[in-house]
């Protein structure tokens, strides 16, 4: 009863004496007589009766409940009195976890071009619900199982001019997701959506860590921001994922999935002074302006995304969390064996270092061969030849990316060649793409790769998340995988999940990664600690770590050639444990390697995973990451500018005797930022490693059995 009163306090919902001594067999009956529904919310999930997977009690709100009883997804229409604010009874919908309120009521609802708004007179007809509980394998991730648990409904609604829609929702043990299902409405053969009525309205002053993008056409490469909601401007368009912390309740993740014939969300400062609300990327003309006031243009049956909400008690809940891969459908690609993850040599980021070779470097058959050669030596199974292949007018970069025609070679490049020799060295190739090119050629190119032998494509500069480009994304992930090859889509919004129906989709770009270190200094250690907590809540990200350049704060140069990373070599060795991507860059020159014993860490370091720990961590300030490949585990710790020492228990071990190859920060690291100290120890699941990190520092650990069976 004290834990009640406790939690109704601080809620500022007062409770009549005569219901705690009533108890809950009595508070069905004296609801309609003096309780608010949210006092009458707030008692039954302190009492524990919302734990069902689905409840509609006589206060008219439907429940969704994760299978674990924290999570409940509140569904209120607009025959449900708001006796707080009664002008807004509408649809709307609200969060509880852990019996806090983690988003307080917030509209719902869809725009229609030409008629009145789907969702403030929408009330209840019907509710299906249901329970779903599959394990399913994915072929490469962060782990190699992925368990899709949930309780279900879909509300049916309609109005009193006889429209129809319905609101489907899913309530996980670590978050809940809804979207809009839209039938064929009487007369109408076309559907024209202007855009959403969603909110996400938090019950208090929350820290928001977004990324605030110029428009909706943007290749999302810029930094995460720390802000309250209140400070938020109206004109900031905010991009997903965009990760919050209510205080006392706790952590929320707002992005979306399965993004199906349906342009992308973004948010903005909503008319409640603690909320937000949905923006829909709109439709572009051949030009790539917007024009005709239109998001979505299609015909019935309307499903939209899924709208996300991740959800934990700490932020590392929420980089586990496999919530946006088990919103969309399974893989259609019967047979996957072919998708491989691995790491890949690449010449782009130094490609024209000029190390004592005995060939001229650049975009030529010799340096092409020479990064071949360095992948096989290293094991890594592939080698990226980025742009600057193909025959296009080379009078700029630019021009040079809008005509790249990708079937026409370089006359520089001996195609045929490198593809024996990189099949002599048993390395497979990737090749870059501009996206108009793709779309001009994809018939012709495809098959042709195919032929090659290429393992796959690195497409680029779409920057674009309008109702036809989230559809050419399918289209072309649907031909690759047709043709057996895998795609890193550059230039790209956020994951949206499409992996886990196209595995071959095995990472993209949508963060400002290590190429920016070339012309600025914008890639930084918070940069680096804030990116598993926002951009990789969504998916794999293709940052391109590898950097052994490393300086400190105040050596670092912004360089073309054999550019420089403001962070410590154990720093650079943890980001490959930290981030995730199944497809991982191995960045500098093949020379800037040779003869560190810090480079057998990148050779040994796995990039697909069969399970991932988040032992502590806070975006903006630090990280510790623990992954499992078959019985090895890999610990990966990175910190901001601020010297840090954290604890590491290694509970995550099972049974025995283990050994510890540690890469951490010398003493030094502060000054030379390049120095490690390279230890080995002893460790079982009851140890803690002590990590001490310099500033821009980390620690990299490889943890294996000591006996193998």
């Amino acid at each position: 009863m004290d834990e009640w009163r406790a939690f109704l306090r601080y809620e500022r919902v007062r409770i009549p004496g005569s219901f705690l001594k009533a108890g809950p067999g009595k508070w069905d009956g004296m609801l309609s007589r003096t309780m608010t529904p949210r006092k009458f919310s707030a008692l039954y999930l302190l009492a524990g009766l919302a734990v069902s997977a689905y409840s509609q009690n006589s206060d008219g709100r439907v429940r969704v409940t994760s299978p674990d009883g924290n999570v409940v997804f509140i569904l209120a229409d607009a025959k449900t009195p708001n006796e707080a604010e009664p002008k807004k009874n509408g649809l709307r919908y609200a969060v509880d976890f852990h019996a806090k309120w983690l988003l307080d009521e917030s509209n719902l609802g869809l725009k229609l071009q030409g008629s009145a708004a789907m969702g403030p007179q929408m009330h209840k007809v019907d509710v299906h619900t249901g329970q779903h509980d599959e394990t399913y394998r994915i072929p490469v991730g962060k782990t190699s199982e992925v368990r899709d648990h949930y309780n279900s409904a879909v509300v049916d609604l309609a109005d009193d001019a006889g429209r129809k829609m319905s609101v489907e929702v899913r309530a996980y043990d670590d978050g809940v997701a809804f979207r809009y299902l839209l039938p064929e409405q009487a007369g109408e053969k076309t559907v024209r959506i202007e855009k959403e009525l969603t909110e996400f309205n938090y019950p208090k002053d929350a820290t928001l860590y977004p990324l605030i993008v110029d428009g909706f056409q943007s290749s999302y490469e810029d930094e995460y921001q720390q802000r309250q909601v209140n400070g938020i401007h109206r004109e900031w368009l905010m991009a997903l994922p965009l990760l919050s912390e209510v205080p006392g309740a706790g952590w929320v993740a707002v992005t979306e999935a399965d993004i199906e014939n349906y342009p992308g969300m973004y948010l903005r400062k909503g008319d409640e002074r603690n909320g937000l609300r949905a923006e829909l990327s709109p439709q572009v003309d051949a030009q790539g302006k917007p024009g005709n006031g239109i998001a979505v243009e299609t015909g019935p049956p309307v499903t939209t995304p899924w709208r996300v909400l991740m959800i934990g008690e700490e932020p590392g809940r929420l980089v586990e969390s496999n919530i946006v891969l088990n919103l969309n459908p399974p893989s259609k690609i019967a047979d996957t064996s072919w998708i491989k993850a691995g790491k890949s040599a690449w010449d782009w980021w130094s490609g024209e270092a000029a190390p004592s070779v005995s060939f001229k470097t650049g975009m030529n058959t010799a340096t092409m061969k020479h990064f071949i050669d360095f992948a096989s030596a290293s094991g890594f199974p592939y080698m990226l030849i980025d742009a600057g292949w193909a025959l296009a007018n080379r009078k700029n970069a630019q021009d040079y990316a809008a005509v790249a025609d990708i079937t026409k070679i370089d006359p520089q490049i001996d195609m045929p060649e490198l593809l024996r020799y990189a099949k002599e060295k048993n390395v497979r190739i990737w090749l870059w793409s501009h996206w108009t090119s793709v779309d001009k050629y994809v018939e012709q190119a495809f098959p042709l790769f195919e032929k090659w032998g290429v393992a796959g494509v690195k497409i680029d500069f779409m920057n674009r998340d309008d109702q036809w480009m989230t559809a050419w994304y399918r289209h072309v992930a649907e031909l690759a995988a047709q043709h057996h090859l895998m795609i890193d889509f550059h230039g790209a919004f956020k994951p949206d999940g499409l992996r886990r129906t196209y595995p071959n989709v095995v990472t993209r770009e949508g963060v400002m990664g290590k190429e920016y270190l070339k012309w600025s200094a914008r890639v930084t250690p918070t940069h680096n600690t804030t990116l598993p907590f926002t951009r990789m809540l969504a998916g794999p990200l293709d940052y391109t770590p590898g950097a052994f350049g490393n300086a400190t704060r105040a050596e670092f140069v912004a360089r073309d050639k054999e550019p420089m990373a403001p962070n410590t070599r154990a720093h650079e060795l943890a980001l490959y444990v930290v981030l995730e991507s199944p497809l991982m860059m191995v960045s500098d020159y093949p020379e800037h390697y040779a003869g560190q014993h810090d480079f057998e860490f990148i050779k040994q370091v796995p990039v697909t995973w069969d399970e991932i720990r988040v032992i502590a961590g806070r975006p903006m300030e630090n990280i510790t990451v623990a992954r499992r490949s078959g019985k090895d585990w890999y610990v990966g710790s990175i910190t901001n500018w601020d010297a840090r020492t954290v604890k590491v228990p290694l509970s995550f071990l099972g049974e025995g005797k283990y050994t510890a190859e540690i890469y951490a920060d010398a003493a030094d690291a502060d000054k030379v930022a390049t120095h490690t100290e390279f230890t080995k120890q002893e460790v079982d699941r009851d140890t803690a490693l002590e990590v001490k990190m310099a500033p821009g520092g980390g620690s990299a650990v490889w943890i294996h059995p000591e006996s193998r069976d």
